[in-house]
């Protein structure tokens, strides 16, 4: 099992890197990673459709659990002032559902902001179950064709896959306007 969460290891040592100032992870689960990026992050929001997730959130004044639907939280977003600076989209692994969450969250993160999307790289036909990486993957190709000059995309080819998005205009954060 270690083998399928290298990605937690991966995320913690970018987000220590990073040190995003709103880190938002949509599909908590158990928070073994959400929890572990608590010392690296100003402010960390947890989203869930589950109640039980909220339970294994490390209590903090930076913690926040939202208990509800990416759609939900996407509404109260977008009713804020705040930029995200770190996205993790790992909760309905469905093509459809990974690129609405990335639709409905990309414009509220900030330039040279980072979009995480878990299992777009399953390692075989296997992994594609629904309880496994579904059909996350599919939404890479589609989000490639749209991406334009607003952002980039490299995905980790190691089961089940990370993929990294960039939101920018200009190659270097500080020539942004």
């Amino acid at each position: 099992m270690a083998l399928l969460n290298w990605h937690e290891d991966f995320i913690v040592n970018l987000v220590s890197l990073v040190r995003p100032k709103i880190y938002v992870e949509l599909g908590i689960y158990h928070c073994a990673l959400f929890n572990r990026l608590v010392p690296f992050a100003e402010q960390l929001i947890g989203v869930d459709i589950s109640t039980e997730a909220g339970k294994y959130m490390q209590q903090s004044s930076k913690t926040r659990f939202f208990n509800g639907t990416t759609q939900e939280f996407a509404e109260e977003v977008r009713g804020n002032t705040f930029q995200i600076d770190m996205l993790f989209i790992d909760a309905d692994h469905s093509k459809e559902a990974v690129l609405q969450d990335f639709k409905d969250f990309f414009p509220f993160v900030a330039p040279h902001g980072l979009v995480l999307l878990h299992d777009t790289h399953p390692g075989n036909e296997q992994m594609i179950q629904p309880e496994w990486c579904g059909t996350a993957y599919l939404a890479i190709d589609e989000l490639l064709r749209e991406a334009g000059s607003s952002y980039e995309l490299m995905t980790i080819p190691i089961s089940p896959g990370l993929t990294i998005c960039r939101k920018r205009q200009v190659q270097l954060a500080w020539q942004e306007k």
